[in-house]
This record gives structure tokens, C-alpha cells and sequence, in this order.
């Protein structure tokens, strides 16, 4: 939050109607959640618009840097020491994975022992240093250019739909935030992207969430009745 709070943000959002991707999910036997979904149409997206894989860093000056591909930065809601807290997976390139590679490593994320993930680890051992060390750390991470994409991800995805509600105003210190609120049954949902404007303008922001909502319930349509029920075996812990 500290560094989050330093960037100038702003959130564009779109209505959007998938029922075509939400005819396809309610197709197959085994049905991937939305949050797999909109990760990987997010992540199409950002392959073919630069301005997602761009960053403001600072060091050794301030510029704009481009990543040649995304890595997701998801938050899950896990119990650590009898409280719940938000703990951040990443996944280096979605845009190159299959709706059940990315469902299997979500699932993984949310279900495996806290230890055995390497970027929950990582972060338990950061939080137990002083704070100034936190912060010293946090911001070369956050400012060079290569390690913050392996750290900390191009884009991060957060949601609360499934809990029936939608946060409006959402912090994060990468370039763009993706959510969406609850989800009817004809498939409309408000969509937004919350975007750092030194790196982005609204209007592209607002051209990229028409072109999301195509690549939603095209490509990633597709795949699904493509596919149809995708193998259990890929998800750790399911019934075979």
C-alpha cells in the first residue's frame, strides 16, 4: 500500500455481455472458473497491446520500460496463523497456456500448504523485516525493471464477485489492476481496468476493454467448446 498510494490512477470501466463465453462454460462437464478465464483473456490482450506490458520505473532513471511478455499477479485469500490474509501468486506468460494449465496452477495457489508456494514464502520472510528494510526492498524491486516483472508481475488481477460484491477502488503498484463484479446469467458484468496514467491514456484503456470483451467471448470461447470438459487429472487433488 505504501507504494501504491504514490501512483496517479485511474479506473476506467465497461458493461460488458459475455453470454457467449457463458454459454461455452456451462457447456462442458467441468466448468473453469471465471477468474481462469479472465486471466487468460486478459492475458491475449496484453499480447497484443504494448501499452499492458509497460512499466514506470526509476532506477537508474526514470523511464518506460516494455516487457516482451505478461506475468500475472493473483490474489488469493488464504489462512496463515489462524487469520486470513492476501497472499500473491504470479504465473509468467498465461497468454501461452491452456484455460486448465492456468485453472491447475490457480488451484495449486489456493489449496497447496502456504510453505510450498514460493511466492508465499517469500513474502512471509520479507514481512518479518524491519520496516525500512521492507521498503528499501519493495522499492528497488518495484524500480528495476527486470526483477519487477519476476517479483512482482506486469499485471495483477483481484476480484471479489465471487463473494457477491466488487471493489471500486482497488491499490496496486503495477501498471494495470483488473476486476469485475458478480456475474449474471446472461453473462453481463461490469469489467474495469485501474490504470498507472503516466504509462496509459483512458482512451486506449477504454478501446482495450471493447477488444477484451471480443477476445472474451471469441478466443477464449472457443477454447472452451473446443476443448469441453478439460481433464481433471490437471488439477491437483481432483477425482480421477
Amino acid at each position: 500500500m505504501r507504494f501504491s498510494m504514490g501512483i496517479p490512477r485511474v479506473t476506467v470501466q465497461r458493461q460488458m455481455n459475455l453470454g457467449a463465453l457463458q454459454k461455452a462454460r456451462m457447456t462442458g462437464q467441468s466448468r473453469p472458473s471465471w477468474t481462469v478465464l479472465f486471466l487468460k483473456g486478459y492475458a491475449l490482450l496484453a499480447r497484443e497491446t504494448p501499452d499492458l506490458r509497460r512499466a514506470y520505473v526509476k532506477f537508474p532513471r526514470p523511464q518506460l520500460y516494455e516487457y516482451p511478455v505478461s506475468v500475472a499477479s493473483i490474489a488469493h485469500e488464504r489462512e496463515y496463523d489462524g487469520e486470513r490474509v492476501v497472499l500473491l501468486s504470479t504465473i509468467k506468460c498465461p497468454e501461452r497456456s491452456s484455460v486448465a494449465e492456468l485453472e491447475a496452477l490457480i488451484h495449486a495457489a489456493r489449496t497447496l500448504p502456504i510453505p510450498e508456494i514460493k511466492e508465499f514464502r517469500r513474502a512471509l520472510k520479507i514481512a518479518h523485516a524491519p520496516g525500512p528494510v521492507r521498503w528499501l526492498l519493495m522499492w528497488f524491486g518495484l524500480n528495476m525493471a527486470r526483477k519487477r516483472a519476476h517479483y512482482f508481475g506486469t499485471f495483477q488481477l483481484s476480484v471479489y464477485s465471487g463473494l457477491g460484491a466488487e471493489s471500486l477502488n482497488p491499490l496496486t503498484p503495477l501498471t494495470t489492476l483488473l476486476n469485475y463484479g458478480p456475474i449474471s446469467e446472461d453473462g453481463s458484468v461490469n469489467v474495469r481496468i485501474h490504470y498507472d496514467h503516466r504509462v496509459m491514456d483512458g482512451a486506449n484503456v477504454a478501446r482495450a476493454l471493447e477488444r477484451f470483451e471480443q477476445i472474451l467471448n471469441n478466443e477464449v470461447a472457443s477454447e472452451l467448446a473446443q476443448t469441453g470438459a478439460f481433464p481433471d487429472a490437471l488439477i491437483p487433488g481432483a477425482a480421477s
